[in-house]
């Protein structure tokens, strides 16, 4: 391995745009919504750096404007998933030997690119394919995303770095930061063009080659990311873009002998599904390797009060971490425990919050609610809404309203529960919907048990306190409910660099996306041991005498 004599440029995060009145970034952004709006785009696969059209194609519309059409992706199917393992592993050789300061290079000029001069389409392609408004899009698309390229590289230069501190006397022990043996299938979400980018291009940093299949209903921003990749000099194959159904593109890939590695972010049903198949191809020899399987799946992330906390910094926590980005975050405030002497007063500051907000067309920058990803989604959302206004152990005392006539809206929704394990308090909804349970103000140790046993999931969790002991028993009770843990703040807006996500039970694999820990899951090191005088004999110094 070549000695790490040029370490990668310290990161700072990138700065966060207001787009003002008048400002040129609300000027520039405009125009870009108009572009897409009035241009349509064809959306084909990427392998081996072509261009693929299959004449499978499926429509993409905004889901705050089904009327709006923006264009239409070609579907992969067995054909050409098979086609896009192969372009990855034609591309491994060369690429696993290219010094890793050339790749670092490419996706720093990516994410120069990214943040420069396609900064304005990808915020627009965000929003109109994804329904964000224009702050949730300009801290995803742009930020978060430009954040995961340039740490990631600060990261793969301190990986590179780390080696043995001692070394005996004639010896030379190094370690040799391998790729994976074999190529890594990238599964993105929608809901974070930043997680679209960053699950495939993470596992190329470090040497290794990608399939990627991105959701079907954030084609536009990853097309977009792709043409930025080729365009900063990624070479062609090491990161192939197959959108296409799940059992089309997946099976074929996860059952190929050189599967090295899954880089999965979405639901946990299809998460298992990949595990119980990977399962099953080990058994049946399938592979070369143990694959490595890196999940983040579902969250009911909570927030719990102590009854000295501020009722308005819980209100504005409640309400920002439930329903910015409609709740479709993974990260999103689901449920609450609410000591029963702060209730009124935060449950009126939630409803007065939830009649000024602006819900509709997120090209409207006084949006701050667009619409969910589509109809399944909409349907399953809906379905809790109705499932809670039917019960006598629920009340619906915010919002429960929805409309998909234009759009696939649905309203801030507060539900109040007095069974602290009602089905809304348990189940991920994904959508904007919290629960609340409300707590005699004694039982806050109590309360502490109900919030790590209700739920699988541990992702994300919040508790309000300004007393130490309270703060400190909530770390303690809560040590494995969630894996990214938030004092006085929402539960939602991790920052790379900062805050290392991941959580753990059913909510993935913990592996912190946004530090050297997701990196390191991506290499195999090889020790190498170099003898400068190796011994002639094989006698021991006690063999001297009898």
């Amino acid at each position: 391995m070549e000695a790490n004599r040029c370490a990668a440029p310290s990161p700072d995060s990138e700065s966060v745009r207001d787009y003002g009145p008048g400002s040129e970034d609300k000027r520039r952004l405009k125009e870009a919504l108009r572009r897409a709006l009035d241009h349509p785009a064809e959306i084909p696969l990427v392998i081996g750096g072509a261009e693929v059209r299959t004449g499978r194609t499926t429509e993409i519309r905004c889901p705050h404007d089904l009327s709006a059409l923006l264009g239409s992706y070609h579907r992969a199917g067995r054909e050409e998933a098979l086609a896009a393992v192969g372009a990855a592993l034609k591309a491994k050789p060369a690429w696993e030997r290219t010094r890793w300061q050339d790749r670092a290079a490419i996706f720093l000029r990516a994410a120069d690119l990214l943040a420069g001069r396609y900064r304005h389409e990808m915020v627009a392609a965000t929003m109109l394919g994804q329904s964000k408004n224009v702050f949730q899009a300009e801290l995803d698309a742009a930020c978060e995303l430009a954040d995961y390229l340039r740490y990631n590289v600060a990261f793969m230069g301190r990986i590179y770095a780390d080696q043995p501190d001692h070394q005996a006397p004639g010896t030379w022990t190094r370690l040799d930061y391998r790729s994976l043996d074999g190529f890594v299938f990238a599964v993105t979400p929608f809901n974070f063009t930043a997680i679209g980018g960053n699950l495939p291009t993470a596992p190329a940093m470090m040497g290794n080659t990608a399939v990627w299949k991105p959701a079907s209903t954030a084609v536009l921003s990853s097309a977009l990311f792709m043409r930025i990749l080729t365009e900063a000099g990624l070479p062609p194959g090491v990161v192939n873009m197959v959108p296409g159904r799940g059992s089309d593109v997946g099976d074929p890939v996860i059952d190929h002998r050189d599967l090295a590695g899954v880089h999965f972010t979405g639901s946990n049903g299809t998460f298992e599904s990949i595990w119980h198949r990977v399962g099953v191809n080990v058994k049946g020899g399938v592979y070369r390797n143990y694959p490595r399987l890196v999940g983040e799946t579902g969250g009911k992330d909570f927030v719990v009060a102590a009854p000295d906390a501020a009722p308005d910094a819980v209100a504005a926590a409640l309400f920002r971490g439930a329903f910015e980005y409609q709740g479709q975050k993974c990260s999103a405030t689901s449920r609450a425990y609410i000591p029963r002497s702060l209730w009124p007063e935060i449950k009126s500051r939630l409803a007065e919050m939830a009649s000024a907000i602006l819900v509709g067309d997120v090209a409207d920058f006084r949006t701050f609610m667009g619409a969910v990803i589509d109809k399944p989604a909409f349907d399953s959302i809906v379905s809790y809404i109705e499932y809670a206004r039917a019960s006598k152990e629920a009340e619906i005392v915010i919002g429960g309203t929805y409309d998909d006539g234009r759009g696939y809206f649905v309203r801030p929704t507060v539900i109040e529960t007095s069974d602290p394990r009602f089905r809304t308090m348990a189940e991920e909804i994904f959508g904007p919907v919290l629960t609340v349970h409300v707590y005699p103000d004694g039982e806050f140790e109590r309360t502490l048990d109900l919030v790590d046993s209700t739920s699988p999931y541990a992702l994300t969790g919040a508790v309000f306190s300004t007393d130490r002991e309270a703060i400190r028993l909530a770390l303690e009770r809560l040590a494995h409910a969630a894996g990214n843990f938030y004092i006085n703040d929402k539960t939602t807006g991790a920052c790379v660099g900062q805050q290392p996500f991941g959580g753990g039970r059913m909510s993935g694999t913990n592996d912190k996306a946004g530090s050297a820990l997701n990196l390191i899951r991506w290499t195999s090191p090889r020790t190498i041991k170099e003898n400068f005088d190796p011994p002639r004999t094989i006698d021991y110094p006690h063999m001297a005498e009898a």
